[in-house]
């Protein structure tokens, strides 16, 4: 059985080099759905009965390990100097430094990276992380699978 859920953040980016507009700063209202496989849990009496895991544990866990770090950020490539110079004038400043440049795909495959050891198999369900969609506009994403 697949289960999927959703969380949206906001954060900014830019992409060094790039041919377009994406060269500058800006930003985008993400989405983020993670898909997990397992099989359906059958405890009777207890809270998660009948489920692959609880959606609220789903998202409580994204949300600690990857939308609360990257929610009102800015994600800037680590080779970005003359950004990160910025960045760091600005006082108290929400910036979140990324081993690639900061591309759906990249993002997608990062959170995936992240994620992936967070929902182990504490269940005894053969709990795994399927999928990371990373949406940067309602009408592109990025999948990073398993």
């Amino acid at each position: 059985m697949q289960i999927t859920t959703r969380l949206e953040f906001d954060a900014g980016h830019r992409i060094p080099f790039h041919k377009s507009q994406c060269r500058n700063l800006h930003g985008h209202r993400y989405a983020i759905e993670i898909t997990l496989s397992g099989d359906i849990i059958q405890r009777e009496e207890t809270s998660d009965n009948g489920m692959v895991m609880d959606f609220s544990d789903v998202k409580a866990i994204a949300r600690r390990a990857v939308v609360d770090v990257w929610d009102h950020a800015f994600l800037v490539y680590k080779n970005d100097d003359v950004v990160l110079d910025f960045l760091k004038s600005l006082p108290d400043h929400k910036t979140v430094v990324m081993n690639s440049v900061p591309t759906a795909e990249n993002m997608a495959a990062e959170a995936f990276r992240i994620l992936k050891s967070e929902y182990q198999d504490t269940y005894g369900n053969h709990l795994k992380l399927e999928r990371v969609r990373l949406y940067e506009t309602p009408n592109s994403w990025a999948d990073a699978l398993s």
